[in-house]
């Protein structure tokens, strides 16, 4: 094996200790009991460990879910923009996690970080990373999306100056909802099939984003639990929430790609938030603070 060959168990201990880490720190900043933990087997080959955090006191609900999954046969999501790999026998490790905070002034935020590899006999092995973060506010706060995206360019940042800025433009074209004709919040970063620099540095970025995410959320966190808040804002959170789950369930590749290789459903879905309303051709009056939302907020920009 040559030094710049996928090394599997490298990646899965590294994605092990993230979770644990994230999940000591949001618990730490919840207060509360903190996660519990269900480890589950797949029938097709593999596992994960989820760990769920449901009514605390700062996140209503937050899932950090680790899987390593693997078959004879890569799913259709897996191969839907890359048909060359049909057929091919597959594993597939990574951290995904969604925090649904209480207080709406706290925003919604999604990561995941993963790696996947499809074999064939007589054939080089396929490889690649991906994964990134994205924030989904309800209410405006200029500092708070400078931050995020300020944190996300330095993770970038020794990786090259072109970095960031491409893979800011795909977080916000992927996280879009057509049907909606808009953004479901002011993007991160998304990257995926990531193996043009080498195993080593396309791994090592892997870890520069998994690594970054509690420095840019828990300082919004924090910033906002406190902030009172009342009936009106709640009703426009569990509006909007309505979107997360519009989006996860449609097009979310993740989620696809679990549902579709015979995953733990559980914990596929462990994404969706608690509680969600939809009401009907609902739109915000221009000028309140929920209409600045989607008339300045929900436009692609340049946050630094």
């Amino acid at each position: 094996m040559s030094k710049d060959s996928p090394r599997i168990q490298t990646v899965k201990d590294y994605l092990l200790r993230l979770q644990e880490h994230i999940c000591d720190q949001l618990g730490t900043a919840d207060g509360g009991e903190g996660f519990i933990q269900d480890s589950w087997e797949r029938d097709g080959g593999g596992g994960g460990r989820s760990r769920v955090l449901e009514e605390g006191r700062v996140f209503e609900k937050a899932g950090v879910n680790f899987s390593h999954v693997h078959g004879g046969r890569l799913p259709g999501s897996a191969t839907a923009a890359r048909p060359e790999l049909a057929g091919r026998s597959f594993e597939a490790l990574g951290v995904s996690l969604v925090i649904h905070p209480r207080n709406p002034y706290v925003p919604t935020s999604h990561a995941n970080v993963r790696f996947f590899i499809a074999e064939k006999p007589g054939e080089d092995p396929v490889w690649w990373f991906g994964g990134g973060y994205d924030l989904t506010p309800y209410y405006c706060f200029e500092e708070d999306a400078v931050h995020w995206h300020r944190t996300a360019k330095a993770a970038c940042e020794p990786f090259g100056p072109d970095i960031y800025p491409r893979y800011k433009q795909w977080c916000d074209e992927y996280f879009f909802l057509k049907h909606r004709n808009e953004p479901r919040g002011i993007g991160g970063l998304f990257f995926d099939d990531l193996n043009q620099w080498g195993f080593e540095r396309s791994f090592a970025f892997m870890q520069s984003v998994g690594d970054s995410y509690l420095d840019a959320y828990l300082p919004i966190v924090e910033k906002r639990k406190d902030t009172p808040f009342g009936e009106r804002e709640r009703n426009f959170q569990l509006y909007r929430r309505g979107r997360y789950v519009e989006f996860n369930l449609v097009y979310d590749r993740g989620t696809l790609f679990g549902l579709q290789s015979g995953g733990h459903t559980e914990s596929i879905l462990m994404s969706l938030p608690p509680l969600v309303s939809w009401r009907y051709d609902w739109q915000p009056e221009p000028g309140t603070p929920e209409g600045v939302l989607y008339e300045v907020f929900l436009k692609p920009r340049d946050w630094i």
